[in-house]
């Protein structure tokens, strides 16, 4: 969202990467108006929604690819917030196949939509591991990382019915936990923002990736930046009403 054709928004306050002040997941224009009409309310809430990228309890490189995720998940989809994190990422010297990691992380998020169906139908079966298919042998592809993939496939019925598309779908999650692209632990943490984020709240994906963050070294103090950074996420509210609020403000006084 740019000021250059909203006459309502003031200067902006400096963004991520210039001059040490982070706005977070504010657009700029939003806040300054924002500020401008509730500078009380704005303040109490910058200390909340800023905090991830002022604490430094993860590195910044690392919360603005968390924030990309969420805003760039295909449950999301928030245009201004990708730019602008992909913006804050490379700022903060993400390169760019990291910052394709974190679209087809975004991408694949859809693959929980077999989730309900597996488990209402078929269960689980014993340990979590998939059954072989007809064929013998459906198992091998999961091999020792499926547990840490976007889908969990504990799920015979779809290895038998669809086994070269459950190949194809293993074939491209590993990469995101095998490639090198991120430390193993990134990619957990990255994993639990998209699924705690507020427009997925896919609570047996997020238990899965914070049980093994912890296994892999995470703390608790980091878990917790993930949480915050989803919850920061409520700010686009604000994003997008704003400027919306002070057009037809504008628009009423002419």
């Amino acid at each position: 969202m740019r000021s250059g054709n909203r006459p309502w928004a003031q200067a902006p306050v400096a963004e991520a990467g210039k001059g040490g002040t982070s706005t977070g997941p504010w657009d700029n224009p939003a806040l300054a108006k924002f500020r401008e009409w509730d500078p009380l309310w704005v303040e109490q809430c910058l200390k909340m929604s800023g905090d991830p990228w002022t604490s430094g309890v993860l590195p910044r490189k690392d919360v603005e690819l968390i924030s990309l995720a969420v805003n760039a998940a295909c449950t999301n989809l928030s245009p201004e917030g990708t730019r602008r994190h992909v913006r804050g990422a490379l700022e903060a010297g993400a390169s760019r196949d990291e910052i394709l990691m974190i679209l087809k992380i975004g991408s694949l998020l859809s693959l929980h939509t077999v989730q309900p169906g597996r488990t209402h139908s078929v269960g689980r079966s014993e340990g979590g591991r998939c059954e072989a298919n007809a064929e013998g042998g459906g198992d091998a592809g999961l091999r020792q990382d499926e547990s840490r993939g976007p889908v969990e496939f504990g799920v015979g019925r779809v290895l038998r019915d669809c086994p070269a598309w459950t190949e194809a779908i293993i074939a491209a999650s590993l990469p995101v936990y095998t490639s090198g692209v991120f430390s193993p632990k990134l990619a957990e943490l990255l994993s639990i923002a998209v699924d705690a984020s507020m427009t997925h709240m896919y609570a047996p994906g997020t238990r899965r990736h914070i049980q093994t963050a912890l296994k892999l070294g995470a703390t608790m103090e980091e878990i917790m930046e993930v949480l915050k950074i989803c919850a920061a996420q409520g700010i686009q509210a604000s994003n997008l009403g704003v400027p919306i609020l002070a057009e037809e403000l504008a628009r009423r006084q002419k």
